[in-house]
């Protein structure tokens, strides 16, 4: 009985004191600055327009002879791969050896409304791939590519069968987008006319792009501002949630071409699952991918369904190649505790025996 009575009065003592420490801490809350972040040493190696290449300082004695590209998504900023120290999964792969560098994206100015699907996959990200060559000196390179960035990469590599690509990670990727579950229902041609928005907007705005995420889960981001009130006195909870919220709340805007091609050639017309996707004269078969590849999905990831990436095993033409499926969602997969045990210790291990 008085080991219960000590149970109960340990647990009101601690209550009482979160309780204060929530309420002098949420007052600070309220009042400070936007999270920092992307703090990892990086240098600017090449910018045009809405693209931004970076190539991080290297933290270990010994390098892996090949470096990483990482491709970020177009609705969103790359930072996400690093967000804080001990949270970054950028940070991690430098201490584990590993040369690396970003395409990382600002919003698309008015003039860049004419920004193609094309102009992605023929030319940003080629470009950017020889920059990497010629800054590391080495003849090849790994490509990791994360949500959109993932379909990018994979355009890329089935349209450029002659790169110096060595290696290939597909992080939550979308290959069969008739499995975009209500993505693809409220963008069905029936009823969303995709002509009409980018001939109206140009530039389609970061409102929308947001909106389209957050109506997933329209509870979300109202449960998250709960939680992190209950658990205000947990400066590690606070600082990391603070961290994911700047990331979602800057969003990306899009440029209109790109976003009606990807609509009527992707989602609408699923060309990349189906084999016929043409880009630029070139055509991308995913069966024309040879290169090691590994793909990563989340197991209850909401944006980007497991049967809409699971085919990719079945139709790339590589003989090396490796599917996993981990707990966590469509971010966490990437960034968070969950990340930090799971996939970037198994990211560099696979990266790692294919990069000497």
């Amino acid at each position: 009985m008085s080991e219960t009575r000590a149970n109960v009065m340990d647990r009101a003592s601690k209550l009482v004191e979160r309780t204060i420490a929530r309420n002098l801490k949420g007052l600070d809350f309220l009042t400070m600055p936007p999270a920092k972040v992307g703090l990892t040493p990086k240098e600017v190696l090449y910018e045009r327009g809405t693209l931004r290449l970076y190539h991080y300082l290297p933290q270990a004695d010994e390098l892996y002879r090949v470096p990483i590209l990482l491709v970020m998504a177009t609705t969103n900023k790359a930072y996400v791969f690093d967000l804080a120290p001990g949270q970054s999964m950028v940070e991690y792969l430098l201490k584990e050896g590993f040369d690396v560098y970003v395409i990382d994206w600002e919003p698309p100015l008015p003039e860049e409304r004419g920004l193609s699907l094309a102009d992605y996959t023929q030319d940003f990200i080629p470009t950017c791939v020889q920059m990497v060559i010629d800054d590391s000196g080495e003849p090849d390179l790994s490509i990791v590519g994360y949500c959109m960035g993932g379909v990018l990469s994979l355009i890329y590599a089935a349209s450029h069968t002659d790169s110096p690509l060595k290696n290939l990670v597909c992080l939550t990727t979308p290959v069969n987008w008739a499995e975009m579950g209500l993505t693809r229902i409220w963008s069905d041609e029936k009823h969303f006319d995709v002509d009409r928005l980018v001939d109206t907007v140009g530039v389609v705005p970061q409102d929308f792009v947001q909106a389209s995420f957050e109506m997933l889960r329209p509870a979300q981001k109202s449960a998250s501002q709960i939680r992190v009130w209950e658990k205000m006195w947990d400066d590690e909870f606070v600082k990391s949630y603070r961290a994911f919220d700047r990331w979602g709340n800057e969003t990306l805007p899009l440029a209109g071409e790109y976003f009606r091609d990807t609509t009527k050639e992707l989602m609408w017309a699923n060309k990349l699952y189906k084999g016929n996707l043409v880009v630029n004269g070139k055509t991308a078969k995913l069966s024309d991918i040879t290169v090691p590849i590994m793909a990563a999905m989340a197991e209850h990831d909401h944006i980007v369904a497991y049967k809409a990436s699971k085919p990719l095993m079945d139709l790339v033409g590589s003989e090396d190649k490796e599917e996993i499926v981990l707990k966590g969602g469509h971010v966490s997969l990437i960034a968070g505790p969950n990340a930090v045990r799971r996939m970037w210790p198994k990211l560099a291990e696979w990266l790692g025996e294919r990069s000497v």
